[in-house]
């Protein structure tokens, strides 16, 4: 399958299975996996980032939309679209021109784990605090980012584990 066809696949897929099955998820009565995050992780780095800002943007208002959330989803996904990039130039220490042949399952664990969990910290924090949106909840606001974190994360690279071919 070619790579527009995977990332066709990829969108449909995550979205369904947040919207369908893990927004049903509810442990502990305030934490739910987001998955749907991965799909900012596994899409190719280009030179041109307003497709896939674009891409994204669309997820987490499908998200949004079927959640009943009010745009939260959308900026959390969004803003971590947007600064993949340098995370990427940080742990990955990547420019420009090697972004052509960037694979994330091509890099070791540690740095992999590194950036997956920064983003997804990144984004349950923004999600987090304008979902409760008040200083007085703040200590529910970081429950409520750790929790889910290792929730989605486990998630993650279980999936990661058991999905992916040996080479």
């Amino acid at each position: 399958m070619n790579k527009p066809l995977n990332m066709v696949t990829l969108f449909i897929f995550l979205l369904f299975l947040q919207v369908f099955v893990l927004n049903n998820i509810l442990f502990l009565d305030s934490i739910n996996p987001y998955l749907y995050i991965v799909f900012v992780f596994l899409y190719p780095l280009k030179t041109n980032r307003i497709p896939f800002l674009f891409y994204s943007f669309l997820l987490g208002l499908l998200v949004d939309f079927f959640s009943d959330s009010g745009g939260i989803h959308a900026f959390s996904i969004l803003y971590i679209a947007y600064i993949r990039l340098f995370f990427i130039r940080i742990y990955f220490r990547k420019v420009a021109t090697d972004f052509a042949f960037f694979k994330l399952k091509s890099e070791s664990f540690g740095k992999v784990f590194n950036y997956v969990v920064t983003l997804t910290v990144i984004h349950h924090l923004i999600y987090f605090t304008f979902a409760n949106f008040s200083f007085q909840n703040l200590s529910n606001v970081i429950s409520n980012t750790l929790f889910s974190c290792v929730f989605t994360l486990t998630l993650y690279f279980l999936g990661t584990y058991l999905f992916t071919k040996n080479e």
